[in-house]
C-alpha cells in the first residue's frame, strides 16, 4: 500500500525539521568549539575564528525553516547556537560609558601608508586624551604631521621602522624588536619596546605590527608569516623581565585566530567590547589589538573613522 500524499509530506517535513536541528547543533558546537576545524588546506579554521561572531547570523537564517516546517525540533534546537553565542560573546556585548576607576586609556591605530590626511588623523588622535598612542604604517613623509600634532600632551615617543609609540609618560629602554619572519630583509623592522614610567610604576609597552594575511578562493587564508611573526612576539614577550606588559598593535587577526594562540595565551583576555576595526569602511573583525600581563584592559572600543582603511582602538587599563 503507497502512504497518502499527506503522510508524504508530513514525513517529508519531520525529516527538513531534524535536518534543520542538526544545523543548530553544528552551528552551536562550532561557535564554542571553532579548534575541531583543521586548518588545512587553506587555513579553514583560522578563517572560521576570524569572523566567528558572526556566525551567530545563522540562528535567523535556521529560523525561517524552522517556522516554515512548523517543527518543535528545529525550534527548540534554535536554543543551542543562541546559548552558545552568548556564552562565547555576550560578555562583550556591553562596554559602559565611563571607565573604571583607577584606569588609563591608551590608543592602537594603524594609521595606514596610503592615508591621504595624516594631519588630520594625528589631530584625532591627539584629540582622545590617551596615556599611550601606537601607530603602525608610519612612513617617512607622514611623520612629521604625527610629530607635530602629539608633541603637546604626548611629548616623549620612539620609532622604530614603520612602527611608533607617542606617551605622555617618559619612556626609557627603547629598543627594536625583531618579528621578521624567514625571508624577510633587514629594512622590515615593525615590532618595539619601550618601558613607560607611569603613575603607577614602570609597565613594558610592545608595538607590533604582524605580516597581512591575504584570503582568496584558491588559497583560502594565507598566514604563514604572520603566524610565524607571531611566535617571535611571544618569545620576546616572554622574556620581558619587567611583570607588567602591554602589547598594542595590527595583529592582522582576532583573538580567536589560533595563528595568534602565542601571544595570547601570555596576555589575559580584554574586557567587554567587540571593537571591530577592520575595514573601516563596514568594519567586522578586531585585527587591531591592547593586550596586557600583570594588567587589566578592562573595555575596549573602535573610535571614528580616519583617513586609514583601519578604526582606531581605544582601551581603558588597570595596572
Amino acid at each position: 500500500m503507497t502512504k497518502k500524499p499527506d503522510a508524504r509530506k508530513r514525513g517529508w517535513s519531520r525529516r527538513r525539521g531534524r535536518a534543520v536541528a542538526l544545523l543548530c547543533l553544528l552551528v552551536a558546537v562550532l561557535l564554542v568549539r571553532p579548534g575541531l576545524v583543521p586548518n588545512t588546506p587553506g587555513r579553514v579554521g583560522s578563517l572560521l575564528e576570524t569572523f566567528l561572531p558572526w556566525l551567530g547570523l545563522a540562528v535567523p537564517v535556521l529560523l525561517v525553516p524552522a517556522l516554515l516546517r512548523r517543527s518543535f525540533l528545529a525550534s527548540a534546537a534554535l536554543l543551542l547556537p543562541v546559548a552558545a553565542w552568548s556564552v562565547s560573546f555576550g560578555g562583550l556585548v556591553s562596554t559602559g560609558d565611563r571607565p573604571a576607576e583607577g584606569t588609563f586609556t591608551v590608543v592602537q591605530h594603524n594609521v595606514s601608508d596610503v592615508n591621504p590626511d595624516p594631519a588630520a588623523t594625528a589631530r584625532a588622535l591627539a584629540g582622545t586624551d590617551a596615556g599611550l598612542i601606537a601607530l603602525e604604517e608610519l612612513t617617512a613623509t607622514a611623520l612629521p604631521a604625527f610629530e607635530a600634532a602629539l608633541a603637546a600632551d604626548h611629548p616623549h615617543h620612539a620609532t622604530r621602522g614603520t612602527v611608533g609609540l607617542w606617551s605622555k609618560y617618559p619612556l626609557s629602554d627603547v629598543r627594536l624588536v625583531d618579528i621578521r619572519p624567514s625571508g624577510v630583509g633587514e629594512g622590515w623592522n615593525r615590532g618595539l619596546r619601550a618601558t613607560a614610567r607611569t603613575p603607577r610604576g614602570e609597565v613594558a609597552v610592545y608595538v607590533a605590527h604582524l605580516p597581512s594575511v591575504r584570503i582568496g578562493p584558491a588559497t583560502g587564508l594565507t598566514s604563514g608569516r604572520r603566524d610565524e611573526s607571531a611566535v617571535l612576539l611571544a618569545e620576546a614577550i616572554a622574556a620581558e623581565p619587567l611583570e607588567r606588559v602591554i602589547l598594542l598593535g595590527d595583529l592582522n587577526g582576532t583573538l580567536d585566530d589560533r595563528g595568534l594562540e602565542p601571544v595570547g595565551s601570555l596576555m589575559s583576555r580584554p574586557g567587554p567590547g567587540f571593537a571591530f576595526s577592520w575595514p573601516a569602511g563596514f568594519p567586522v573583525a578586531r585585527i587591531d589589538q591592547v593586550l596586557a600581563r600583570s594588567a587589566t584592559v578592562t573595555r575596549v572600543r573602535s573610535l571614528p573613522a580616519t583617513g586609514s582603511d583601519h578604526l582606531p582602538v581605544a582601551a581603558d587599563i588597570k595596572v
